[in-house]
Parts: structure tokens; C-alpha cells; sequence
């Protein structure tokens, strides 16, 4: 269950749906599933944004005989946010994405 801050901007997100137009570099919104994304950049029908929620990190290694060895944890490190360059995927929304998004009210 989600508390505090996190529940509130849910709670206050328009469940209307968004146009190209509503978007900004850096205007927080979700998707159909709930997820949280940050717009990063907009095009002239499509936009990009990154994905807010926790991320796999994958790190691998060479063992001595030659082997690869995956080491797999979940970070919520908000520095994984700053950009650009952005240390996480951006991702593109086009014109049937967007209508399923909702915005966020802007953080104070």
C-alpha cells in the first residue's frame, strides 16, 4: 500500500488523459498502468520520457575460468534521474500513448 507523498500525487493525478500540448520538459505524469515517468524531451508528435520507479542494475563480471557472472540488484538512486545523459532508458510516447497518460501535479 502506498502512503504519504506518493499516494497523494496519486490521488490528485486528472484522470483525463493528456494532449501533446500539456507536456514539458520535465512535467511528471503516469501511464495507463500507474507508473510515473518524467518527460524529457518532445517532439512534434511523439515525447520522451524516463521511467521514475525503481531499476534493475545488472552488473557483470568475468569469473577466472572464463564465466560471466550476473550480479542483480533494484535501486531507487535518484541520481539515475539526472541528465542529460540520463543513466536510464528514455522512452518514446507517440500520439496513442500520450491520450492514456495523466499528469501529475507539479512537486513544490
Amino acid at each position: 500500500m502506498k502512503q504519504g507523498k506518493e499516494q497523494r500525487l496519486e490521488d490528485e493525478a486528472d484522470p483525463t488523459g493528456m494532449t501533446h500540448r500539456e507536456f514539458s520538459i520535465g512535467c511528471e505524469f503516469t501511464s495507463g498502468s500507474g507508473t510515473r515517468w518524467r518527460c524529457t524531451d518532445i517532439g512534434t508528435r511523439v515525447i520522451v520520457a524516463i521511467c521514475l520507479e525503481p531499476h534493475e542494475i545488472v552488473s557483470v563480471q568475468i569469473g577466472e575460468g572464463g564465466e560471466r557472472l550476473e550480479e542483480r540488484s533494484i535501486s531507487d538512486d535518484p541520481s539515475w534521474f539526472n541528465g542529460p545523459p540520463y543513466a536510464v532508458v528514455e522512452h518514446v510516447f507517440d500520439e496513442y500513448d500520450i491520450q492514456g497518460c495523466t499528469p501529475l501535479p507539479r512537486a513544490i
